[in-house]
């Protein structure tokens, strides 16, 4: 059943805060929690890319960008940039991104210290998808900035949309999933429902039905996405919408 009973919302909405981006940083600063920094590395593999398109629309060429961020990940696992963390002050995406901008700045003025192919890398970056992937973004109008927060926010929804396909996998909906995964933001004609309808032998009102119940859950996971990245459940419907104004740009 895709939609929620209300007394498991009710526990998810009061549990939601318990592991949110920035309590993995604030674990990860305090100690050397093995699990801590294994959330941490999982961070940094689900969003090193937002960080990769920022340093390229800087200027930097693929290999100076790929060692850049790997070299940005070291720092941050080491902790050394964790001191200045500090949740009350913003998004967990602005603290990434400043703490990125500060070390650019520190390697500036001094000789890389980290030769490439040195060493193994800490958290393993596909360069090659990387750089495919900044092939086909927008043109050179948006500002590193504004191309880091549009990569972010389709990097969060693309989580949201993994999440929600594993949930349907799960019960054996793969291939209705696939079907119905395009109305997830939106309503399909009528006529749209009428052919699947067919094609899964439902009616055209069952359909709508499993449509809204699989929107309804993205939303939920949407929601549960967001949360991780904020501070507070009142800044929730605030980034929701941020978000989306970036993508609507």
């Amino acid at each position: 059943m895709l939609e929620t009973e209300n007394g498991s919302s009710a526990r998810q909405g009061n549990e939601r805060f318990t592991t949110t981006h920035w309590s993995v940083v604030l674990a990860a600063k305090g100690g050397n929690s093995t699990c801590a920094r294994a959330a941490l590395e999982a961070l940094c593999r689900a969003y090193w890319y937002p960080l990769y398109a920022f340093a390229r629309r800087l200027g930097l060429n693929p290999a100076d960008a790929e060692d850049m961020v790997q070299g940005f990940f070291e720092r941050c696992l080491e902790k050394d940039y964790l001191a200045s963390a500090d949740q009350a002050k913003g998004r967990f995406r602005s603290f990434l991104l400043i703490a990125l901008k500060r070390f650019m700045a520190n390697q500036a003025d001094k000789s890389r210290a980290r030769k490439r192919g040195s060493g193994q890398a800490l958290v393993a970056l596909d360069a090659l998808s990387a750089e495919n992937r900044y092939a086909r973004e927008p043109g050179h109008e948006l500002s590193p900035d504004k191309l880091f927060e549009r990569r972010w926010a389709l990097t969060l929804l693309d989580r949201v949309l993994d999440q929600l396909r594993a949930e349907q996998a799960a019960t054996g909906r793969s291939e209705m999933f696939e079907a119905l995964k395009d109305c997830l933001t939106g309503r399909a004609p009528e006529a749209a429902y009428a052919a699947l309808g067919a094609r899964f032998g439902l009616n055209a009102g069952a359909l709508r039905i499993a449509a809204h119940r699989l929107r309804r859950r993205y939303r939920e996971l949407l929601e549960a996405e967001i949360a991780r990245t904020v501070s507070s459940p009142r800044e929730i419907e605030e980034e929701r919408r941020y978000l989306f104004s970036i993508l609507s740009r």
